[in-house]
Protein backbone atom coordinates (compact mmCIF):
# COMPACT_ATOMS: atom_id res chain seq x y z
CA UNK A 1 0.00 0.00 0.00
CA UNK A 2 2.81 2.38 0.92
CA UNK A 3 4.47 1.72 -2.44
CA UNK A 4 1.29 2.58 -4.32
CA UNK A 5 0.86 5.87 -2.44
CA UNK A 6 4.52 6.78 -2.90
CA UNK A 7 4.37 6.14 -6.64
CA UNK A 8 1.07 8.01 -6.94
CA UNK A 9 2.49 11.14 -5.32
CA UNK A 10 5.70 10.94 -7.34
CA UNK A 11 3.71 10.75 -10.56
CA UNK A 12 1.46 13.58 -9.41
CA UNK A 13 4.46 15.72 -8.45
CA UNK A 14 6.15 15.05 -11.79
CA UNK A 15 2.93 15.91 -13.63
CA UNK A 16 2.58 19.18 -11.70
CA UNK A 17 6.21 20.07 -12.39
CA UNK A 18 5.80 19.40 -16.09
CA UNK A 19 2.71 21.62 -16.20
CA UNK A 20 4.70 24.49 -14.68
CA UNK A 21 8.01 23.92 -16.42
CA UNK A 22 8.48 27.55 -17.38
CA UNK A 23 8.81 28.55 -13.75
CA UNK A 24 12.34 27.08 -13.72
CA UNK A 25 13.31 29.14 -16.75
CA UNK A 26 11.87 32.33 -15.28
CA UNK A 27 13.56 31.77 -11.91
CA UNK A 28 16.91 31.07 -13.60
CA UNK A 29 16.67 34.11 -15.88
CA UNK A 30 15.57 36.47 -13.08
CA UNK A 31 18.34 35.25 -10.75
CA UNK A 32 20.91 35.65 -13.55
CA UNK A 33 19.70 39.21 -14.22
CA UNK A 34 19.91 40.04 -10.50
CA UNK A 35 23.48 38.71 -10.40
CA UNK A 36 24.33 40.73 -13.53
CA UNK A 37 22.95 43.88 -11.91
CA UNK A 38 24.93 43.41 -8.70
CA UNK A 39 28.12 42.58 -10.60
CA UNK A 40 28.03 45.53 -13.00
CA UNK A 41 26.49 48.40 -11.01
CA UNK A 42 28.69 50.61 -8.86
CA UNK A 43 28.01 50.72 -5.14
CA UNK A 44 30.66 53.34 -4.31
CA UNK A 45 28.14 55.76 -2.77
CA UNK A 46 26.83 53.17 -0.35
CA UNK A 47 28.56 52.73 2.98
CA UNK A 48 31.08 49.91 2.78
CA UNK A 49 31.05 46.94 5.08
CA UNK A 50 34.49 45.79 6.19
CA UNK A 51 34.13 42.02 6.12
CA UNK A 52 37.06 40.08 4.75
CA UNK A 53 36.21 38.03 1.68
CA UNK A 54 32.56 39.22 1.66
CA UNK A 55 32.93 39.86 -2.08
CA UNK A 56 34.12 36.30 -2.68
CA UNK A 57 31.33 34.91 -0.51
CA UNK A 58 28.84 36.88 -2.60
CA UNK A 59 30.25 35.39 -5.80
CA UNK A 60 30.07 31.92 -4.29
CA UNK A 61 26.40 32.36 -3.30
CA UNK A 62 25.47 33.95 -6.63
CA UNK A 63 26.93 31.09 -8.65
CA UNK A 64 25.57 28.43 -6.32
CA UNK A 65 22.12 29.86 -7.13
CA UNK A 66 22.84 30.19 -10.84
CA UNK A 67 24.00 26.58 -11.09
CA UNK A 68 21.08 25.28 -9.04
CA UNK A 69 18.40 27.16 -10.97
CA UNK A 70 19.84 26.43 -14.41
CA UNK A 71 20.14 22.76 -13.40
CA UNK A 72 16.41 22.72 -12.64
CA UNK A 73 15.71 24.29 -16.03
CA UNK A 74 17.94 21.85 -17.95
CA UNK A 75 16.66 18.85 -15.99
CA UNK A 76 12.91 19.44 -16.07
CA UNK A 77 12.24 21.68 -19.05
CA UNK A 78 14.79 20.18 -21.40
CA UNK A 79 14.24 16.63 -20.04
CA UNK A 80 17.99 15.94 -19.78
CA UNK A 81 19.59 13.30 -17.62
CA UNK A 82 20.92 14.49 -14.28
CA UNK A 83 24.53 14.32 -15.48
CA UNK A 84 23.87 16.32 -18.65
CA UNK A 85 21.83 18.91 -16.74
CA UNK A 86 24.61 19.26 -14.13
CA UNK A 87 27.25 19.63 -16.83
CA UNK A 88 25.21 22.25 -18.72
CA UNK A 89 24.44 24.22 -15.56
CA UNK A 90 28.07 24.14 -14.41
CA UNK A 91 29.39 25.22 -17.82
CA UNK A 92 26.77 27.99 -18.05
CA UNK A 93 27.81 29.29 -14.62
CA UNK A 94 31.51 29.08 -15.50
CA UNK A 95 31.25 30.90 -18.83
CA UNK A 96 28.79 33.43 -17.43
CA UNK A 97 31.16 34.21 -14.55
CA UNK A 98 34.11 34.68 -16.90
CA UNK A 99 32.01 36.90 -19.17
CA UNK A 100 30.89 39.07 -16.24
CA UNK A 101 34.52 39.54 -15.14
CA UNK A 102 35.48 40.64 -18.66
CA UNK A 103 32.50 43.03 -18.72
CA UNK A 104 33.55 44.48 -15.36
CA UNK A 105 37.07 45.03 -16.65
CA UNK A 106 36.22 46.49 -20.06
CA UNK A 107 32.81 48.15 -19.76
CA UNK A 108 32.73 49.67 -16.26
CA UNK A 109 34.95 52.33 -14.78
CA UNK A 110 34.33 51.41 -11.14
CA UNK A 111 34.77 47.64 -11.32
CA UNK A 112 37.76 45.54 -12.24
CA UNK A 113 37.89 41.92 -13.34
CA UNK A 114 39.48 39.59 -10.82
CA UNK A 115 40.73 36.03 -11.30
CA UNK A 116 39.86 35.31 -7.65
CA UNK A 117 36.24 36.20 -8.43
CA UNK A 118 36.30 33.59 -11.22
CA UNK A 119 37.69 31.08 -8.71
CA UNK A 120 34.92 31.98 -6.22
CA UNK A 121 32.35 31.56 -9.02
CA UNK A 122 33.75 28.11 -9.81
CA UNK A 123 33.66 27.17 -6.12
CA UNK A 124 29.99 28.19 -5.89
CA UNK A 125 29.15 26.20 -9.01
CA UNK A 126 31.12 23.21 -7.74
CA UNK A 127 29.36 23.30 -4.35
CA UNK A 128 26.02 23.38 -6.17
CA UNK A 129 26.97 20.37 -8.31
CA UNK A 130 28.15 18.41 -5.25
CA UNK A 131 24.99 19.33 -3.33
CA UNK A 132 22.76 18.32 -6.22
CA UNK A 133 24.61 15.02 -6.67
CA UNK A 134 24.26 14.22 -2.97
CA UNK A 135 20.60 15.23 -3.01
CA UNK A 136 19.75 13.11 -6.05
CA UNK A 137 21.66 10.17 -4.58
CA UNK A 138 19.72 10.52 -1.31
CA UNK A 139 16.38 10.78 -3.14
CA UNK A 140 17.14 7.78 -5.34
CA UNK A 141 18.23 5.75 -2.30
CA UNK A 142 15.01 6.60 -0.44
CA UNK A 143 12.87 5.71 -3.45
CA UNK A 144 14.56 2.31 -3.78
CA UNK A 145 14.18 1.51 -0.07
CA UNK A 146 10.44 2.10 -0.05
Amino acid sequence: MWMILTNYYQVKLTKNLSEHKNIFLWCAVIWTLIVTFFCLVSFDKLPSVKVSFSDKLGHLVFHFGITLLWFLYYKFQRNNTTQIALKNAFLFSLFYGITIEFCQDFFTSTRKGDILDVFANMCGATFAVISLLLFTKLVNKNVQIK
